[in-house]
């Protein structure tokens, strides 16, 4: 059964000669393919889709040098600026950068939020449905409604839902968390949503393997979005417990979840649903 992480970032230092927008803090020290390929191989890793993190500005870089180094092992959802020059043209072309395969946009803070409300993401989503551009797109709970909006304006855009919109950070805890899960699972009567119940361990209370509180929660998004539409997934470079961990708790510690419908989960159904062969 092959294991294809639907989220990893790497990342690299903020230099002068390669500098970060003020916008966001990493969790932990630059973060490379080496690295990231020795614990894909030693967790049992066989492929990861590589997303740019936010703290990097709009760079695709790293990630796309990495998918061509290792077009069998990385696949790039790439960030993209609606207001850079040439935006339609870059779009419209997207999918010819070797590796890239979808965007992702992230709408988790109040800064980066603030260009979809005003409007500046409008044209995009109509653009991306034409030239079938997959996306990845981080909500939170109380903004679920956007999301859902596009995705019924854009039947023919594939949208998955980010880490289940969960929040991290100081007073965010898990019961306040998953209190409003159904604002997420609401979202799965659109067919043209998926959900990726990646990075869970980070938003569990007890941070202790494996993370038993979690797993009704994982049955309830499995239950409504089904197996080729629930998509596993990391975010490893903060995960809590080890890379192997992160995958056993699937494979091993949720019973009800055997056969095709785990292997659907745990790569299958995100490979097909952004077009990476497998």
């Amino acid at each position: 059964m092959p294991i294809v992480d639907a989220q990893v970032h790497i990342w690299a230092a903020n230099t002068p000669e390669r500098p970060w927008p003020a916008r966001a803090e990493p969790h932990r020290a630059p973060l490379g393919k080496e690295e990231l390929l020795k614990e894909m191989d030693a967790a049992g890793v066989d492929r990861a889709i590589l997303v740019p993190p936010s703290w990097e500005g709009d760079r695709n870089d790293l990630a796309l040098k990495a998918a061509a180094a290792h077009p069998e092992r990385f696949a790039v959802m790439g960030r993209f600026d609606p207001e850079m020059e040439g935006a339609r043209d870059r779009l419209a072309g997207w999918k010819e950068q070797r590796g890239m395969l979808g965007m992702r946009f992230t709408f988790h803070t109040e800064l980066l939020r603030q260009p979809l409300l005003d409007g500046r993401f409008d044209w995009v989503w109509g653009d991306m449905e034409k030239a079938g551009i997959p996306a990845m797109v981080l909500f939170h709970h109380e903004y679920m409604s956007l999301a859902d909006r596009i995705a019924e304006r854009y039947p023919g855009l594939r949208l998955v839902l980010d880490h289940l919109g969960l929040k991290s950070g100081k007073g965010v805890g898990e019961a306040a968390n998953f209190a409003t899960l159904d604002n997420v699972l609401a979202l799965a009567k659109r067919p043209n949503v998926a959900a990726k119940v990646s990075a869970l361990p980070c938003y569990a209370d007890d941070k202790t393997y494996p993370f038993r509180s979690l797993h009704a929660q994982i049955r309830r998004v499995f239950d409504a979005f089904g197996p080729k539409r629930t998509f596993w997934g990391t975010d490893w470079s903060r995960l809590p417990c080890t890379y192997r961990q992160g995958i056993t708790m699937f494979t091993e510690e949720l019973p009800w979840l055997k056969g095709q419908d785990l292997e659907w989960v745990m790569g299958r159904g995100v490979c097909e649903w952004i077009g990476w062969r497998m």
